[in-house]
């Protein structure tokens, strides 16, 4: 039966454990949507199998009021042919009597009867109760798993972006880090100071010949002025 088709299914579905799913999910986003349609569709088939469920039940009930009247009626009928039954007799009627006390068989007969349909359509009407209570419970239970599904899917996508924005961050950290302008710049810095100590090496030793330069100036010098005493002594003397 449809409706039992639909019972198996929500019973499969109470049991699913949505965490599971997506953890063996390759895809979680796409699983989860394709979860949602599941879902919106055998609740969409479950609701039709509910209001149907329903519909036949109070069909039965229907039934069994009617087969409950009507065995009463019928009950009625008889006594009221047994009772006529037992004033013609008294009346000294026998042949009437025997008449109306056939037409209470054929009553209690008809009583019985519907008795019997009662019987049967109680059973059929608590077994739909019961299969009724069932669908509905499993249809709430399919739309508050409806609800976690759309919870969990928004909150995947949200995770996800946030995820993507991360691994953004740390791809461009790990270039920056491949590719660390700093070491560049303390390259660049190291020759500028080999520069600038050849720089002051040069300059230390032009210096140093200069001076050497005045030196030699110095001693020429000195030695002028030797020369120059020596010759006032010589001329002193003569």
């Amino acid at each position: 039966m449809a409706q039992q088709s639909i019972l198996g299914r929500v019973s499969t579905l109470m049991r699913a454990n949505i965490n599971a799913l997506i953890d063996g999910a390759e895809d979680p986003e796409k699983m989860l949507d394709q979860l949602l349609r599941d879902y919106t569709d055998n609740i969409r088939e479950a609701e039709d199998a509910v209001a149907q469920t329903i519909g036949n039940l109070r069909m039965m009930e229907d039934d069994l009021r009617e087969a409950q009247q009507a065995a009463a009626e019928w009950g009625r009928k008889a006594a009221a042919a047994s009772a006529r039954a037992d004033e013609l007799r008294a009346e000294g009627k026998a042949a009437d009597a025997d008449r109306f006390d056939e037409l209470a068989k054929v009553a209690l007969k008809r009583q019985i009867g519907f008795e019997e349909q009662v019987k049967s359509l109680e059973t059929q009407v608590a077994s739909q109760t019961e299969l009724v209570e069932k669908l509905k419970n499993g249809l709430n239970v399919m739309r508050e798993k409806r609800e976690e599904l759309v919870q969990k899917r928004d909150e995947l996508v949200a995770r996800q972006k946030v995820a993507e924005a991360q691994t953004k961050v740390q791809e461009a950290v790990r270039e920056i880090s491949v590719t660390d302008p700093t070491s560049e710049i303390s390259r660049y810095e190291e020759r500028i100071r080999r520069q600038e100590a050849q720089a002051r090496g040069m300059a230390e030793v032009a210096a140093s010949s200069i001076d050497a330069q005045f030196a030699g100036l110095d001693d020429a010098a000195d030695d002028l002025e030797v020369e120059a005493r020596l010759a006032a002594l010589k001329a002193g003397k003569s």
